[in-house]
């Protein structure tokens, strides 16, 4: 992966340093993710100081970002439009519990499924994704409220301020590392729009292009603080199933792509993360949001990048993010609505070559023809669904891939022994997707009256290799021959139902292992 990491230990300066410049580009996100979602920017800002700071005290992956999400933010829309927002409020309580539930029970382990070419397309579509929501912010509101691009001397400054702002990030390091290049980026170019009165658009502008005409005139970022109230929701069942689904989505997509992001943070900082202890920060965080109005939210893969590319490693980072983010909405607003929004760009670009993963190109020629289309199928998934639904069909077609690459690899080799009976020693697993080349194996018609099967080197995985099992065992028997069964496991023998009296116990060979099936349930 291309390598963005600045600093390899965490101490305290780089930790504070990098965690004031994650607050800073956290705010247009936070606000953007808001609007998606149909609540106020306010709920956003407040999902961005709670869930980083929860998740950054006690999750799993020190120096990883957690706000509010774009991928968390296209689920709310419909329950927000139908139902309100104290309806959201409940939803993230309930998936927070949910999430909860998924790290106590270790569930979290299992994201060690997901296939390398999986992380390739995961990691490249949330680059593209990334790259395509920076676009957004070349678009101004016309007179009629409609959004248009930039034209003229505003986008000319627009692009020099981003190139500028590329610049110092890339050069910076080179001179000195006493400050996180990304903030100094962005002073320098905030002290020089201002300084000089360029025409460049700032966070506020922004924000006011996202509001309704009679309300830009009174946009601000300046809040209080969050408080807490249980949402206004009937307690019924009925109320129970409206949310239900939207937190089932919210929980999986949440733990999805923060345990993806927690991978990457482990790859790039040559560590290694808690999986289930990251779903109870999460799950602990979501719900403090549905209580304190927040909109709920996850890992985020862009401000993450910045902090591991700021120097941040330690939990120090995420809480002052967490910290100065609320800092700015209580007492310094105008601050960070005068920042230029190329600046932030800018940074976010850098992002975005760093989180790509270049030797993907040079991967693919390098590996068969299967991998390199789920590592396409995923990464376009990603940018035309969503990252949960691109990994869930990642992780099914690598699963229906291998199943088909391993469905012939099951083979027979066969001889007649010294009291004339035919041996057929198997090789390879016996599975659902193996079975019929299992039954063209063998020469019923042709064979001796006495024939052995042999699952020395041979295993059954699940109960359709069983069923294949009692199948041939019963075609053996109507043709009148005697069937001996060799080396299967104990297991096996208890779930067979044809074929368990052919079976010829040896208690120091069998193999002991078991079976993938629902019989014994």
């Amino acid at each position: 992966m291309f390598d963005i990491i600045s600093s390899k230990d965490s101490n305290i300066k780089n930790d504070v340093l990098s965690g004031i410049t994650v607050a800073l580009a956290l705010v247009p996100e936070a606000v953007a993710f808001a609007f998606v979602a149909g609540v106020e920017p306010m709920i956003g800002l407040y999902a961005a100081f709670m869930m980083g700071l929860i998740t950054s005290a006690i999750g799993g992956r020190p120096g990883m970002i957690s706000g509010a999400t774009g991928a968390m933010a296209v689920v709310m829309v419909s329950l927000v439009s139908e139902h309100g927002v104290q309806y959201l409020f409940a939803a993230v309580v309930l998936a927070g519990l949910l999430q909860i539930l998924c790290g106590v029970f270790r569930l979290g382990k299992f994201i060690r499924l997901v296939p390398y070419p999986v992380m390739l397309g995961f990691v490249n579509g949330l680059a593209i994704v990334i790259f395509l929501a920076q676009l957004g912010q070349f678009k101004v509101a016309s007179a009629l409220g409609e959004q248009q691009w930039m034209q003229g001397t505003m986008l000319y400054w627009m692009l020099g301020l981003v190139a500028l702002t590329m610049a110092i990030i890339y050069l910076l390091p080179r001179l000195t590392k006493a400050i996180p290049a990304s903030l100094a980026a962005i002073i320098t170019i905030t002290l020089l729009v201002h300084g000089l009165d360029l025409e460049a658009r700032t966070v506020i502008d922004f924000v006011r292009d996202m509001l309704p005409a009679d309300q830009k005139d009174s946009a601000t970022l300046a809040g209080e603080l969050p408080s807490f109230a249980i949402p206004m929701v009937p307690f019924t069942w009925e109320t129970f199933m409206i949310v239900l689904p939207t937190a089932v989505i919210l929980c999986l997509v949440g733990l999805i792509e923060s345990l993806l992001t927690l991978t990457l943070i482990d790859e790039m900082t040559d560590t290694r993360g808690r999986g289930n202890k990251e779903c109870i920060g999460q799950g602990v965080a979501n719900t403090v949001n549905g209580f304190f109005g927040g909109m709920g939210g996850c890992a985020m893969i862009g401000q993450s990048m910045i902090n591991i590319n700021s120097g941040g490693r330690g939990r120090l980072s995420g809480i002052t993010a967490a910290i100065v983010l609320l800092g700015f909405i209580l007492f310094a607003a105008p601050l960070i609505e005068m920042i230029p929004l190329a600046a932030l760009v800018g940074v976010m670009f850098v992002v975005v070559i760093g989180t790509f993963e270049w030797a993907s190109f040079r991967i693919i020629r390098g590996v068969n023809k299967e991998d390199a289309f789920v590592l396409f199928l995923v990464t376009a998934v990603t940018v035309i669904a969503d990252l949960a639904i691109a990994v869930v069909v990642g992780v099914i077609v690598s699963a229906l891939v291998f199943a088909w690459k391993h469905a012939r690899h099951i083979e027979v080799k066969s001889h007649v022994d010294k009291d004339g009976w035919k041996v057929y020693e198997l090789h390879g697993p016996l599975f659902f997707g193996s079975v019929s080349h299992f039954r063209d194996l063998f020469d019923i018609a042709n064979d001796p009256d006495d024939v052995v099967i042999d699952f020395q080197s041979s295993r059954i995985w699940d109960s359709s290799g069983i069923d294949a099992l009692d199948g041939l065992a019963d075609k053996y028997e109507n043709a009148g021959k005697k069937l001996h069964i060799r080396h299967v496991s104990q297991e096996c023998l208890a779930l067979l139902s044809k074929a368990n009296k052919f079976v010829e116990i040896n208690v120091n060979e069998d193999p002991r292992y078991r079976v993938a099936t629902d019989k014994l349930g």
